[in-house]
């Protein structure tokens, strides 16, 4: 008598669409994790900064002068983070992207005025010579081991020292054309409709592109079999990210005649999505995260570790560029203190925006909304007088916390703060490794064995 084996049947995802309430469902609004839990923790943060300033100010934070005041002047910090986050992700920093903006900005601005060089071609140059000061920079950190704090603190002080000595220590100014980079806004066209219609234009394709992204993303999940998060968390996500894109479009549509949505805004939006996709989505950009996370197992695994590192220092060389051509040109001018601390304000956002102290952990996003509460808080001190000395203090407190908060909870086995109630109350701490300390590939020290909660999954 022989015995039959039945074949097992696969057990179904549950319906997304019956599910009940639950709270941890929330960790699912903007992708699940620790890191992203931090992340929607800082989103919550910058929220009620902005909504502290706007009752303290009377409400001038949100009048659209002030708020396009607020991306122009910032926009420097914001390209700057896109960059940093990448550095520091890979296990490294930068402390000379400062002093190389304002290197490139002098340069680029004396090629205009002395040189007659057509701005297009100006800004070719530009690109170029940040790329070749990353070159240099990266050759020291991937080839020679030499560790990227001390390369780029001499970066910091030989570009300082260059755009002084190719400048005069005398601002250089630039022609109007190129001003409009960092000071112009989407033109006025099409009937009056007492609002800028480029920038509705604008705020309706982001609109569209939100539910786009939501719904292309959730038939990707269904086709491989992923779990979904429950309907009314996708709505509910859409619903809120739709209020933000409508309320800012008006804002920014809404102001006097001849400005609206900042041209350089444009700029940083584009690089957002160009590297969101990056290090999302492409071999180099998980490369990255491998080398964050334990380089020894990434060169194992096959990944060119100089050449990441290489790429990275590079990378970050030309964004220092871009970030001090957009500066010039809204200065109208390049000056000897430009970039002067840029390189702590750009550290700083990826740091608040949730990325580790010991890499592995990061995102684009994440950054750019850390630079964006450092934005607010700077227009916040700056509209309600607070000296500049003030200024340095308070943001020095807050980076201190941000991270001194997350760094204890870790050592006391528990979850991020800002991720604690999106966690499971059932779920247990985790055990800690925390492993050999060996070299890393450029001289510094790094884990064999990283903790748990520094992986990319959190």
């Amino acid at each position: 008598m022989t015995a039959t084996r039945e074949a097992p049947t696969a057990t179904p995802a549950p319906d997304d669409r019956r599910r009940g309430f639950r709270v941890k469902d929330l960790r699912m609004m903007f992708g699940g994790g620790q890191s992203t839990a931090r992340q929607f923790g800082i989103l919550g943060a910058l929220v009620v900064i902005v909504i502290v300033s706007q009752i303290v100010t009377g409400g001038r934070t949100l009048e659209p002068s002030n708020l396009i005041n607020l991306v122009n002047g910032n926009a420097y910090v914001l390209i700057l983070a896109i960059g940093m986050v990448m550095v520091i992700i890979a296990g490294h920093i930068d402390l000379s992207v400062g002093s190389v903006a304002a290197f490139v900005g002098v340069i680029v601005a004396i090629s205009m005025d002395r040189w007659q060089f057509p701005w297009p071609l100006a800004i070719l140059l530009g690109i170029v010579l940040g790329a070749v000061v990353g070159a240099w920079q990266g050759f020291w950190v991937a080839y020679v081991g030499v560790p990227a704090f001390i390369v780029t603190l001499a970066g910091l002080l030989f570009f300082r020292g260059a755009n002084q000595f190719f400048g005069n220590s005398t601002a250089v100014p630039v022609p109007r054309d190129y001003a409009y980079i960092g000071g112009g806004y989407l033109p006025e066209v099409g009937p009056d409709t007492g609002y800028n219609n480029l920038t509705l234009l604008l705020g309706l394709v982001v609109a569209v592109a939100v539910v786009v992204q939501e719904i292309r993303a959730r038939r990707v999940q269904e086709r491989m079999g992923a779990e979904r998060a429950p309907i009314w968390v996708s709505a509910v996500k859409v619903g809120v990210l739709l209020i933000v894109v409508v309320l800012a479009t008006l804002l920014f549509a809404g102001g006097r005649v001849g400005t609206s949505y900042p041209f350089v805004g444009i700029i940083v939006a584009a690089l957002v999505l160009l590297y969101a996709f990056l290090t999302r989505h492409t071999i180099i950009g998980r490369h990255i995260y491998a080398l964050g996370g334990n380089w020894r197992a990434a060169e194992l695994s096959g990944v060119n570790i100089r050449r990441v590192n290489f790429f990275v220092m590079v990378n970050m060389s030309v964004l220092a560029s871009i970030a001090g051509m957009t500066f010039i040109a809204r200065s109208v001018s390049s000056g000897a203190q430009d970039g002067t601390g840029w390189e702590l304000d750009a550290i700083a956002a990826v740091f608040i925006g949730g990325a580790a102290v010991s890499g592995g952990i990061g995102t684009v996003v994440g950054s750019i909304i850390g630079a964006l509460v450092i934005a607010v808080l700077n227009n916040f001190l700056q509209l309600q007088s607070v000296d500049a000395p003030e200024q340095q203090m308070i943001k020095g407190l807050v980076l201190l916390f941000a991270v001194a908060v997350d760094v204890y909870s870790k050592r006391q086995g528990k979850p991020s703060i800002t991720g604690l109630l999106l966690r499971r109350r059932t779920e247990a701490p985790s055990a800690v490794d925390t492993g050999a300390q060996t070299h890393g590939p450029s001289g510094e020290p790094q884990e064999t064995a990283r903790p748990k909660d520094l992986t990319p999954r959190g």
